[in-house]
């Protein structure tokens, strides 16, 4: 027996930020929210498994729209949960649509077949990818050309291991943002700084890979610990901790050329960065 739904209720699968063309950089959240559309309930998981990072992100949504005032930039989040469908997984990626996530089975996802999974790819999935696209085509035409930061968080626990990161630069094989901004933020001192941790940054078909690494853009995801940043005053703080590393990097004249490095994702295991971030 198939999972099927019917797709009629409105639901914008995208909130955008407006910001100047010209500001050199682009900020993206893919996992930005717990919310589905109304047609979907929970999946079938009790409400209080929305508040998990199995989820969304804790305090990514944040701390991308705090940066993105901070830098006049356009940002772009999504507003469904990852658990409908993962926006910074390839179209064919096994873990595009979970059904089992960190202990959790998805009840609502558990028999989905590929028409229903085809449905999710185009009403929610697609317009993330298409409207990034679009946006990065008129940050080019304006100039200069844009650099693309991705904004997730991780879980302080993972499989009863504690991690002692509270920030991670994830990085497939451009270092124009990533090597700079490990260097700016290991001058704090006091961090604890993943390189390629808690995940390895190069994912075929992620959305760094697509909006990045294919279009020889320079970009890097940021990845901090979510027990710094779920409340809204964290992440302000955070964004702002951020802040002088990033427009530090991106006053560098390379970070703004189109650059194609060999991506380190060909022939990797698929679930290299793990199941979640």
């Amino acid at each position: 027996m198939s999972q099927t739904h019917t797709h009629h209720q409105p639901f914008d699968p995208l909130e955008r930020i407006s910001g100047q063309l010209d500001c050199g950089v682009l900020f993206l959240c893919d996992h930005a929210s717990n919310s589905l559309p109304e047609n979907y309930g929970y999946l079938g998981l009790d409400p209080a498994q929305f508040q998990r990072h199995i989820a969304y992100d804790i305090g990514a949504a944040a701390v991308t729209r705090e940066l993105a005032r901070l830098f006049s930039a356009p940002a772009l989040l999504t507003r469904f949960s990852r658990l409908l469908i993962d926006p910074n997984r390839g179209a064919d990626d096994p873990t595009l649509v979970m059904q089992l996530s960190d202990g959790a089975i998805i009840p609502g996802n558990a028999r989905i077949d590929a028409a229903e999974i085809a449905a999710r790819t185009d009403l929610y999935w697609r317009p993330y990818r298409d409207t990034t696209r679009e946006m990065i085509d008129q940050m080019i035409a304006k100039g200069p050309v844009p650099a693309i930061i991705g904004i997730h968080s991780f879980t302080p626990i993972w499989k009863d291991r504690p991690r002692p990161w509270e920030i991670g630069i994830l990085w497939d094989s451009d270092p124009r943002l990533a090597q700079p901004s490990l260097a700016s933020l290991r001058r704090d001192g006091t961090l604890t700084i993943g390189d390629n941790e808690p995940y390895d940054g190069a994912l075929e078909g992620d959305t760094m890979y697509e909006h990045g690494t294919k279009r020889g853009l320079a970009h890097m995801l940021i990845e901090i610990r979510q027990d710094l940043i779920d409340n809204p005053q964290k992440a302000r703080d955070w964004a702002e901790r951020l802040a002088p590393a990033l427009r530090e990097v991106l006053a560098a004249p390379q970070t703004h050329q189109i650059e194609f490095y060999q991506s380190r994702a060909h022939g990797r295991a698929r679930f290299a960065k793990g199941p979640l971030t």
